[in-house]
């Protein structure tokens, strides 16, 4: 029963992430830098943060053209109309904010464009074998190891050498395994995590399977079976 119970586990333990597999995704062994587009592709109705650069276009008047960085406090100065509040809002509101104040005394029906360059405050997945799974906002550059830890770090049964990162770039998924035992150990490089990546972390299911097989062991009678 013992043996029996070996090879269970054993079967159950193998990778999820199995590179000649991944139809929905295109396996690599690094991933690109992603544009500001790809971060935000899935977030259809981003909202500006605290430190999100962005670049402001006044149609016919260049000299309202500005490219511009929204502050600590999610606001931006804008020449003419002063401080203009733009944390919380998505491009096109602020773009609409911005002509309502031109348009109330120094435009006429002015047409405004917001664009984000850099999305410092977008949003990363975190999934799978982590305490707290959930949303985390990117503030500045980060790595694996740094939203790992932000998500209450790997769970007892984390598969430690599966942490696999999807990325969206130039419209194609891609999709890339690390190792975070070797990035920890300083045998390979913590890659950066950019805005709208989605990193899931393996469950050693084996380990899982034991830990469930010990607790309802005695019931079983299986402790008595291996001592008799």
């Amino acid at each position: 029963m013992v043996c029996a119970l070996a090879v269970g586990l054993s079967a159950c333990a193998g990778p999820n992430y199995k590179p000649e597999s991944a139809a929905a995704a295109k396996p690599e062994t690094s991933l690109p830098v992603p544009s500001v587009e790809d971060m935000t592709r899935d977030q259809a109705d981003y909202r500006i943060g605290p430190l999100d650069k962005l670049n402001i276009t006044v149609f016919g008047v260049p000299d309202l053209t500005t490219a511009t960085q929204v502050d600590g406090a999610g606001n931006l100065t804008m020449p003419l109309i002063g401080q203009v509040k733009a944390i919380g809002e998505t491009p096109n509101s602020l773009a609409s904010k911005i002509a309502a104040a031109l348009n109330q005394r120094y435009v006429r029906n002015p047409q405004v464009a917001v664009s984000v360059t850099e999305a410092v405050s977008a949003l990363v997945t975190v999934e799978g074998s982590v305490i707290r799974p959930g949303q985390y906002p990117v503030v500045g550059r980060t790595t694996l190891l740094r939203m790992v830890a932000a998500s209450g770090g790997p769970s007892d049964y984390a598969r430690l050498s599966e942490a696999v990162v999807f990325r969206t770039v130039n419209g194609q998924k891609m999709v890339a395994r690390f190792n975070i035992k070797d990035i920890r150990g300083a045998r390979a490089t913590d890659p950066q995590i950019y805005g709208n990546d989605i990193i899931v972390i393996g469950n050693n299911s084996g380990r899982q399977l034991f830990k469930d097989l010990i607790s309802v062991a005695p019931a079983l009678g299986i402790f008595y079976q291996i001592t008799r």
